[in-house]
């Protein structure tokens, strides 16, 4: 079975690193894809046995629907020569539960769905974590984590299917009967909030390309970035905290069983659920 993970970056050095580690030990780093959004040297230092996608960057209006249909049509294509193609951010890891899988083909060996989704787990950094190290893998740092359903997000396609609002497009006719797949002890690990340092780095990346672009760019959480990431530590400061296998329940019971089926926009995706308890994460994440 031939496997590949593909994402889209611009700078988010410390989060680019954190996925071509994590996808590079699982998959082989010669199936690693990145876009990179402008012309970046330090992309394939970060990524030195990636295949590297440089686009131009000099016009951003609108360029949120550009980024999707650029990414699913090279997804598609990449779809003709691998058996799956797993799609995600560059800070959000998919783990597996060692216990369980022993590797990414073992899970895919276990489904016949076209997509797969996966548990959103929003992982932070809390008061008393040290700073990160620049080689430090992030799970064997950072164990606090919020169960959510907006990162209960489609991750990996077995056919050419477009990934759009964290779920997938299977067209307006199949909403109702399209699989919602999402298999017990594999989590979709969020990475944003769990380093302050790169935290500070990547809002200010974030505004300044918001300011700059204005209104034509619009993309949730880009403008007024801090107050973003303010608002997510204290929702989850006051989310209600479970132990690991009622937290991981409780998510599967919420999100598991309410997909949300949108035939106007022909979208089966997870609903959007942000905080749905908190907890720590088990031991077993700090060797993924």
């Amino acid at each position: 079975m031939k496997i590949c993970a593909i994402t889209m970056v611009y700078r988010d050095y410390w989060a680019l690193a954190q996925w071509y580690r994590h996808y590079g030990k699982y998959l082989g780093p010669e199936n690693l894809y990145v876009i990179s959004h402008g012309v970046d040297p330090e992309i394939a230092k970060i990524c030195p046995q990636a295949s590297i996608i440089n686009i131009p960057r000099d016009d951003l209006k609108g360029f949120d629907r550009v980024r999707a249909r650029l990414i699913n049509d090279i997804q598609s294509g990449l779809n003709n020569v691998y058996d799956w193609v797993i799609q995600t951010d560059a800070d959000e890891l998919v783990c597996l539960n060692p216990n369980t899988y022993g590797s990414f083909q073992e899970m895919f060996e276990n489904t016949k769905a076209p997509a797969l989704f996966a548990l959103g787990l929003n992982l932070a950094e809390v008061y008393g974590d040290s700073a990160l190290m620049p080689d430090d893998n992030v799970l064997a740092h950072r164990n606090v984590a919020c169960v959510t359903g907006n990162y209960s997000k489609a991750w990996a396609v077995r056919k050419a299917l477009p990934l759009r609002w964290h779920g997938v497009f299977c067209g307006r006719g199949q909403t109702d009967v399209f699989p919602y797949e999402m298999p017990d002890d594999v989590f979709f690990v969020h990475l944003k909030h769990a380093n302050s340092d790169a935290l500070k780095e990547t809002n200010e990346v974030r505004q300044s390309v918001a300011d700059s672009v204005g209104e034509d760019w619009g993309v949730n959480g880009w403008s007024n970035s801090e107050l973003h990431a303010q608002r997510f530590f204290r929702k989850l400061a006051q989310a209600q905290e479970l132990p690991w296998e009622q937290a991981v329940a409780l998510g599967y019971e919420v999100i598991r069983e309410n997909p949300v089926r949108d035939p106007t926009r022909g979208i089966v995706k997870p609903p959007f659920n942000n905080y749905v308890c908190r907890t720590i994460l088990p031991d077993w994440f700090r060797t993924v």
